[in-house]
């Protein structure tokens, strides 16, 4: 049996997204017990050079919604980011998995080889499907849907790894 690149992005994306609300919604109640001022939360950072919470997520969902729209040759949505609160975060995800889940496979079957250009820290670099697919873009949603959890661990949300995995 092979896996598709379909089989590979769509629903892994969509997945670690979901899960991601799901511990979002574990923040709010966290929020709104008192444990934590949102603006904190939001602002909050792992270390002064990092991005802080509410971009992680932002990134997360941005990096899901380019790969799919690329593969499937396609333009990629833009969201602006201005996002100040949790809910205006989970909104952003709930949008990024409604595009994703809507492009059908056909689309993003067969793109292993398709040659895709992006500007990578300021220069041009080429990849191939599956080296954007595996080797960049899953690894950046992963990245940040994971700091975003971490974030979230150090500042009381009473989450674990069951919340990040949900069900796979």
């Amino acid at each position: 049996m092979s896996l598709s690149m379909y089989q590979a992005s769509v629903p892994r994306l969509a997945n670690i997204l979901e899960n991601l609300a799901k511990i979002l919604d574990k923040a709010q109640a966290h929020v709104d017990a008192g444990h934590i001022e949102m603006a904190a939360l939001m602002n909050d950072r792992l270390i002064e050079d990092m991005y802080p919470f509410s971009k992680q997520v932002q990134i997360a969902c941005d990096k899901a919604r380019s790969v799919v729209a690329r593969l499937g040759d396609m333009e990629v949505p833009y969201y602006v980011d201005d996002e100040t609160t949790l809910a205006q975060l989970r909104h952003r995800i709930e949008r990024s998995v409604d595009f994703i889940r809507s492009v059908p496979p056909e689309r993003i079957d067969g793109t292993e080889d398709k040659i895709v250009e992006l500007p990578v820290t300021g220069k041009l670099t080429r990849y191939s499907g599956m080296q954007l697919l595996l080797g960049h873009s899953m690894p950046n949603v992963y990245f940040h849907a994971t700091t975003a959890y971490n974030l979230l661990r150090r500042n009381g949300v009473p989450i674990g790894k069951r919340d990040f995995l949900g069900n796979p």
